[in-house]
Order: C-alpha cells, then structure tokens, then sequence
C-alpha cells in the first residue's frame, strides 16, 4: 500500500496551559516513532494550511468568527475557550493547517497519489460541533474533510469511524440528519462528552454508536467493532473511509478506563482496509484525534500506520 503523511511544525506552536493532557509534546512522541526505520517507505509531506473558508464546510461563519475572536494577539498569552478548550497566539494557523492536511488527504485518496493518508495534526475535531469548540477542538477535521469528498470529488457515501475513547458528538451533531454519511463510533460510556448512547442513530439511521463499559479491554472492542461497526460498513459501501483515530483507549491513558492494547488499533485497522478495498478503491484517510500517554500514543499510532503501510 502507498501510505502519505502529513506533519508540519506548526502542529507544535498551539499551546495549551501547563498540565494540559493536549500538548506539544504529542506532536514529538508520534514524530519519535515514526522516525523508526520501519516508516522509510512513508511518504512525508508538508502539511498546507487551508482558508478560512474551508471551515465553513461544516460549521456556519459564525462559529469560525466565534473562534478567530478568541485567538490572543500577544505571545504567551493563553485563551480560554470553554472549560478545557485554549487558544494561543498561533493556535488558529495550527487548527487550519489542520483542516488543510485532512482535505489535501482526501485528494491525494481521489486522485490516486496514496491509498491511504495519516494526518498528524492537532489539535484535534471530533468533539467540535456546528456552533461550538469543545473538548480540546476548534473545528471538525473529520467532518469537514468528509464535506470536502463530496463537494470536490462527488463522493456518495463517506463513512467516519471514530474509535477515540471518548465519543465524538460533534461529528454525530454535524451528521445527525444526513444520510450520505455514516458515522460509527466505539466509546467509553459513561465519560466525557455524555453523548454516544446505542439509541442515538440519527434521522436515517446512519449513526451506530457502540459504547464500551469502563474497564473492558481488547474482547469487548473487537466485538462491538465486529458486530456493530463493521456490519454498518459493508451495507453502507462508503466511497471513502475516515478514521477519527484516537489512541486513548490505550490502557495507560490517563483519561480514560478502557484497556486496550497497540495490537488492538493494528488490528482495527486492518479490519477496515479491508472494507475499503471492496467498497472504496482502498481510499482510507486517518485523522489524528485523542492519546495523552505519551508512550501509549507512540506505540498505538505507530503501529496504526505501519497497519495503513502494508495494507
């Protein structure tokens, strides 16, 4: 398989309060394991940095205004958003270059210059919703880069699964109503945002939710991916896969209690490649979201994208 990623040191300029589990520092433990000699193949771009426009992809210009009036001008100051959301000096170039990375991915999918793509970007996007940035995310990359599919490409149907630990109710806000998008997420429950129950499946039934209880491990997610996640998947026959790839359901994240191993996302990948190569042309593009031990974060993405590598 050709696998691209997109890194860029901009990623490392959004700064967040001392003792905030969403730091810099992520950027370099994912940076460390991908610099192993195993990723040699990987092909390395910069990532672009999109317009503002972009963003109204999948929130309305009033959200986007919202945000830009909450980025500090001075150096060193910090902005906060909501009760966990930040914003520094660079924090907005940060989160475009985000939403760049994601829609350049899905080009690079469309046109055949990689079948599959990892973005390494933060912060993250799958907690943000049409009107609000929440959770540690200004924008939804995931949502918008699904938008992007569509409006550029002609994509029918585009599937996200979110396997991040905790649920991402921006991107089941945004799609709640559209039945060209399925969305499929694995949680923990109860957790942080609240949302994320089994009976929340959208006006079309495009929304599968698939909780996790506290303290299971491997044997439960793959069963829930097996019997919820992947089912919706063959019926739905998306054009194009995203994953909202969170790694902390990592057994050593602080965030969360779910038990999972570095095997579990290799093997989660793997699953959904080879949906991707019956449905999507194997058009799978990877968006980084949670992981906050920085070890668990190395070892899970790292494995990730050597699973996006060999296909």
């Amino acid at each position: 398989m050709s696998t691209r990623l997109y890194e860029h040191p901009i990623f490392l300029e959004h700064v967040t309060p001392a003792g905030h589990p969403e730091r810099p520092d992520r950027m370099r433990a994912i940076n460390v394991a991908l610099g192993h000699p195993n990723f040699e193949r990987l092909e390395r771009k910069e990532a672009p940095q999109a317009n503002e426009e972009a963003v109204l992809l999948a929130h309305p210009e009033e959200h986007l205004r919202a945000v830009m009036r909450q980025i500090p001008e001075e150096d060193g100051e910090i902005n906060q958003i909501e009760a966990d959301t930040y914003a520094s000096p660079k924090s907005l170039q940060a989160a475009l270059t985000g939403v760049g990375a994601a829609m350049a991915a899905v080009d690079d999918v469309f046109a055949g210059k990689a079948d599959n793509v990892f973005v390494a970007a933060r912060p993250p996007g799958h907690h943000a919703e049409k009107m609000t940035a929440m959770g540690f995310c200004f924008f939804n990359n995931a949502a918008i880069a699904a938008r992007h599919a569509q409006r550029r490409h002609g994509a029918e149907r585009v599937a996200i699964v979110d396997w991040d630990v905790h649920h991402g109710n921006g991107t089941q806000d945004i799609f709640w109503d559209d039945a060209s998008v399925l969305f499929c997420s694995t949680h923990q429950m109860p957790l942080y945002p609240g949302s994320g129950a089994k009976d929340e499946s959208g006006k079309h039934g495009t929304i599968i939710n698939a909780p996790l209880s506290p303290n299971v491990g491997s044997d439960h997610f793959r069963e829930a991916f097996k019997s919820r996640v992947m089912p919706a998947l063959v019926d739905f026959r998306p054009d194009l896969i995203i994953i909202s790839a969170g790694f902390d359901a990592h057994h050593r994240d602080p965030l969360a209690q779910i038990n999972l191993v570095g095997e579990d996302f290799d093997w989660a990948t793997g699953r959904l490649l080879e949906i991707a190569d019956k449905s999507a042309s194997n058009r799978v593009v990877s968006l980084l979201e949670g992981g906050y031990d920085l070890e668990g974060l190395a070892e899970s993405a790292g494995l990730h994208v050597l699973r996006l590598m060999k296909g």
